[in-house]
């Protein structure tokens, strides 16, 4: 296995980065949507520091994986796939991007905005404030951290659903070369 992507398959960095940022951001999901049922003891701040320090390690998992696939490029379509699925998997991908960006950026402007103390990255550092607190930045930039992550649950259902589609549907390659090598058999079409 190649670390770099190659024109048929996508490198391990790449999976690697996918899946890792995949899985945090499930858990920031998970967590954001039932954190705030939490009772106010010393373990609900800490849960709320967790939560936006994995948020910025997302920043920065997803600012390396776009300077990597930026480097590495990416595999080229698979081969019968109409131009107009190239089209749409290429707006999603960079959604997603966009996405993934906003997401994090969102969440640390509505702390900075909100006038609380800054947090303390994984208990190491303070994070230093984007802007100064601010009741409307708050208001904002919570909606569009909120609103974002309903968002982003959307792209990447459609965005799984397409891999599957591709999977079981067109029996092609395209959800195989996201996994590790050998670990989905990739069905062939039958015979017309």
């Amino acid at each position: 296995m190649t670390l770099k992507n190659t024109r048929d398959r996508w490198g391990s960095v790449s999976k690697s980065l996918h899946w890792l940022i995949a899985l945090l951001i499930l858990a920031l999901g998970i967590v954001g949507l039932i954190m705030g049922e939490f009772p106010k003891t010393p373990k609900y701040f800490w849960i709320y520091t967790m939560h936006k320090s994995i948020g910025i390690t997302v920043l920065v998992l997803v600012a390396a994986r776009l300077l990597w696939r930026l480097y590495a490029g990416a595999p080229d379509a698979v081969p019968g796939t109409p131009s107009w699925q190239e089209r749409i998997a290429s707006a999603t991908h960079w959604l997603l991007y966009v996405m993934m960006f906003a997401i994090p950026l969102s969440g640390w402007l509505y702390d900075s905005a909100s006038g609380l103390r800054p947090f303390k990255l994984f208990g190491l550092f303070d994070m230093p404030k984007l802007v100064a607190p601010s009741d409307a930045i708050s208001q904002v930039s919570h909606a569009i951290h909120e609103w974002g992550f309903w968002a982003l649950i959307l792209m990447v259902l459609a965005h799984a659903g397409a891999a599957f589609y591709h999977h079981i549907h067109q029996r092609d390659a395209t959800l195989a070369r996201m996994l590790p090598q050998g670990w989905l058999n990739i069905p062939q079409k039958e015979s017309a």
